[in-house]
């Protein structure tokens, strides 16, 4: 692992990596006898070997950054959620169902990959609206109102996933 092309970033982002995997095996295995932790660890280390390998750490997958503004974003995508689930309901439970379902396409193709992935995912975590395509920037959208898709027209979520993005 003395390539040239991995400087000390990747070195702390393969750190990072390892970390989490080994933290993660913990919490989720339990067990902590000698054999299934040299086990634990050999296969985390053996993942990351991989990893690197493959490249995983020359990309840009590193393009989100943890930070407050991220943590605003999540939040205020709960509200959404809550929300859009209230909508949907009040949709399904009237006597007479009123379903305009539409497609629309959302251009996301300023945004990093990774955010555009953030927006496609929001968009399907969100009631009453799927995410069904996501090719060369543009999101197609299936929704189960016009007003939905009206609002994602709007989009006050692409508006923040943008601001994500510039933070």
């Amino acid at each position: 692992m003395t390539d040239s092309r991995h400087g000390s970033t990747a070195w702390s982002r393969i750190l990072l990596l390892l970390g989490v995997l080994v933290v993660i095996w913990l919490l989720w295995s339990g067990l902590f006898s000698p054999l299934l932790l040299g086990l634990g660890v050999f296969s985390c280390g053996l993942t990351c070997y991989l990893a690197y390998r493959m490249g995983y750490f020359d990309s840009d997958v590193y393009a989100l950054h943890l930070n407050m503004e991220l943590l605003g974003y999540l939040v205020w995508l709960s509200r959404e959620v809550l929300r859009s689930s209230l909508d949907v309901s009040r949709v399904v439970l009237k006597p007479k169902i009123e379903i305009s379902s539409r497609i629309i396409e959302i251009d996301a193709s300023h945004l990093h990959p990774v955010y555009q992935a953030i927006l496609g995912n929001s968009i399907t975590l969100t009631p009453g609206t799927l995410a069904l395509d996501l090719h060369e920037g543009i999101i197609k959208v299936h929704t189960l109102t016009s007003e939905g898709a009206d609002e994602l027209i709007a989009s006050e979520m692409a508006e923040r996933v943008t601001a994500l993005s510039k933070s």
